[in-house]
């Protein structure tokens, strides 16, 4: 089951996204006041964010954030998948694929789904490759204030 985070899945989501951040699935760590900040914008329903919970038999098993924006390059809605965290001893289970397929599903009206991996990454890279995501030719930067 996917659903959307709720106010208490506060501790299972700042405990996820810290094991996330502290992970090579990341280039590098996040303070966890910025992680803080992240659940309240989604539990404020901002409309830049979407924090959802996946489950497994019931239990938190994972999250994802997704950002919403624009996309000259494809004329409308890019969603950007910034964080897709499965635990441990959930993966294996075809959940980050699911939840890949739901995301989809849930947003029809979308041009482009993006994300970002790091080059160790591999397993993320063998999903996305397979469900049909190639890399782009940009280097990203960025200015944080």
């Amino acid at each position: 089951m996917i659903r959307d985070m709720r106010q208490e899945d506060k501790a299972v989501f700042l405990d996820m996204a810290e094991t996330f951040y502290a992970s090579n699935a990341v280039a590098h760590t996040v303070d966890s006041h910025i992680l803080e900040a992240a659940y309240n914008a989604a539990i404020s329903k901002s409309p830049y964010l979407r924090a959802l919970i996946i489950e497994d038999n019931g239990m938190p098993a994972g999250f994802a954030l997704l950002s919403f924006s624009y996309a000259t390059e494809v004329g409308g809605l890019a969603i950007l998948l910034e964080d897709l965290y499965i635990s441990e001893t959930c993966r294996g289970k075809g959940l980050g694929s699911q939840f890949m397929q739901f995301m989809e599903q849930e947003y029809p009206a979308a041009k482009r789904f993006r994300l970002e991996v790091t080059r160790e990454n591999q397993k993320a890279i063998g999903l996305y490759s397979t469900i049909g995501y190639k890399a782009i030719d940009y280097v990203q930067m960025v200015k944080d204030i």
